[in-house]
């Protein structure tokens, strides 16, 4: 008899060698009483499906769909269900789940015809969905060499895991089937199409929103917001990943194998400096416009998207249009520690508004419009307080202001100052590039990993402290940065095409020194699950310039 220990009541049952998750939470239900139904479990901190069967001791914590893991399965398990809808109402068409928008996810949907999507298309489709979820369709998963799986799919004519599969340089590899479609998904799904109970599709631009639980009430679907200029930048890149010939994992290792990584790096360096330029470049004509010129660039951005080396190479390309930049942060504005808010447990809030002393920060703005000189203050973190140490600014005839720090573009700071006079900037890792058509890569993944390797050259924080902290960094910027990203006047991406590929040789070893046996390990492990998709590439030809580099180290700019 195995020994289960249950995490979620800490109470250690015995069962039979082979018994399922499933069968284990029946056992437990009454006792665990979770708010929401139960999606997945994590074994050893290692997340798995309810169908996972279990043959030696082990802990176990059963999920529903507010924790992250979770939360994953049910939208990938979502996803199948949408794939297979499509499939079985319009044969032949193509379905590209691309990324997160408006608080779901973005798809791509071409009918076999060609003929453009509508409406009614939509409802025959979701009829479809309903129809799976009412007889409670099965999930299957099936291991199989991967040279079978990659069979199995070339008969499908999925090009897309087909070359997956083949960089992937793994032995065995899954596939699942919802009745007779057949798919690939990188981690669990649910038991059936049964417990998909909450969600919503509908028209979108030219495809479709998957519509999907919300992250604090699984029990009903996400409320959406409208998130137009997002939406374009995501199109934008999108448009030149098929220009590059690069749309998914598969793409992206192909094209290493085949010696393109340095041009691959240089053309994505090249785009980001030519989207650099040419906000300069507005800038600079709206500096000279005679009504109302931009005296103020604010600049923001959720954490370890590369605000602090885009702020540098702006202020290279406005010096280069004849301006004379000057800049600080808006976290040079910090109360002292002793007066910052806490988090209920306790804990410094560093990410509040209140952590900004906004009222003085906005009086001196007030006075540098005005032609005054202005003491500027500097934060020091070593004894946290906020210090005068002689720092003092005055506008010129061709000075710009850059203002940079994830409050920036709150209207607290800045209210009193004429909308006419700011020109705000929003930056993020927008991932565009896929591990196949279906399985698309989190925007918040990418900038953990960034944040990781960081964090761990700077000697800062272990692997296993950065990814403890990361549910409160994205709590924080859903509530103090994402509800003003809409009201910026130009969005600028920062993810590279090559990225992963690149974050690959520094990430591996930093995340393998997670201890199995904290709770950290999970998001640890699904990381490098995902990056080993990736075949690795030397930074070497990074620029030091890039913004890659204020992750990975070498920049040649001063931080």
């Amino acid at each position: 008899m195995l020994q289960i220990r249950c995490k979620n009541n800490n109470v250690t049952k015995s069962f039979p060698e082979g018994t399922s998750l499933l069968d284990v939470y029946q056992e437990f239900a009454d006792e665990i009483r979770l708010p929401y139904p139960v999606v997945s479990a994590k074994v050893n901190n290692t997340s798995q499906g309810l169908k996972f069967r279990l043959y030696q001791n082990r802990d176990v914590e059963f999920l529903d769909a507010r924790e992250g893991s979770g939360h994953r399965v049910y939208v990938r398990s979502l996803s199948f269900l949408l794939y297979k809808a499509t499939q079985d109402v319009f044969p032949g068409s193509k379905l590209f789940i691309e990324h997160s928008l408006s608080r779901g996810y973005y798809c791509n949907f071409k009918k076999g015809d060609r003929n453009q999507l509508t409406d009614e298309d939509v409802a025959k489709i979701k009829a479809r969905m309903q129809e799976i979820v009412s007889l409670d369709m099965p999930f299957r998963r099936t291991e199989a060499t991967t040279e079978e799986a990659i069979r199995v799919f070339t008969e499908r004519g999925f090009q897309d895991k087909v070359k997956l599969l083949e960089t992937s340089g793994q032995i065995y590899s899954d596939y699942y089937t919802l009745g007779d479609t057949v798919d690939y998904y990188y981690g669990p799904l649910v038991p059936s199409a049964g417990y998909l109970q909450v969600w919503d599709l509908e028209r979108y631009e030219e495809g479709l929103l998957l519509r999907v639980p919300d992250w604090n009430n699984p029990s009903k679907v996400a409320e959406k917001v409208a998130q137009p200029k997002t939406f374009g930048m995501f199109a934008e890149k999108t448009r030149w990943d098929i220009i590059m010939r690069l749309s998914n994992a598969g793409d992206v290792n192909k094209a290493i194998m085949r010696g393109h990584a340095s041009e691959l790096i240089q053309v994505s360096e090249a785009l980001q400096e030519k989207k650099i330029v040419q906000i300069a470049e507005e800038i600079d004509r709206r500096f000279h416009q005679e009504k109302d010129p931009v005296r103020i660039v604010l600049i923001t951005g959720p954490s370890s998207s590369g605000k602090t080396t885009f702020c540098k190479r702006l202020s290279v390309q406005l010096l280069a249009c004849g301006l004379r930049p000057i800049s600080f942060s808006t976290d040079d504005y910090f109360v002292n520690r002793v007066d910052t808010p806490k988090l209920p447990n306790g804990d410094y809030d560093f990410d509040n508004i209140e952590t900004v002393d906004y009222r003085l920060m906005e009086d001196h703005l007030m006075r540098l419009m005005d032609g005054e000189r202005v003491e500027i203050p500097e934060y020091n973190f070593v004894t946290g307080k906020r210090e005068m140490n002689g720092k003092k600014l005055k506008l010129g005839s061709d000075t710009v202001l850059i203002i940079e720090g994830i409050h920036a573009l709150n209207p607290l700071l800045t209210k009193k100052l004429p909308d006419s006079l700011k020109y705000k900037i929003y930056i993020s890792a927008l991932t565009s590039i896929s591990i196949d058509d279906h399985n698309w890569i989190p925007v918040r993944d990418n900038r953990l990993l960034r944040r990781i390797i960081r964090d761990y050259n700077k000697g800062a924080y272990t692997a296993q402290q950065t990814i403890a902290q990361w549910k409160n960094v994205c709590e924080a910027e859903d509530q103090w940065i994402f509800p003003y990203q809409e009201t910026a006047d130009v969005m600028f991406n920062s993810a590279l095409n090559i990225e992963f590929a690149v974050l690959r040789t520094h990430a591996e070893i930093i995340l393998a020194s997670v201890p199995k046996n904290c709770p950290e390990y999970s998001e640890a492990h699904r990381l490098l699950k995902f990056i080993h998709f990736f075949l690795p590439v030397s930074d070497k030809e990074i620029p030091p310039t890039s913004i890659m580099r204020e992750f990975v180290g070498g920049s040649s700019f001063k931080y």
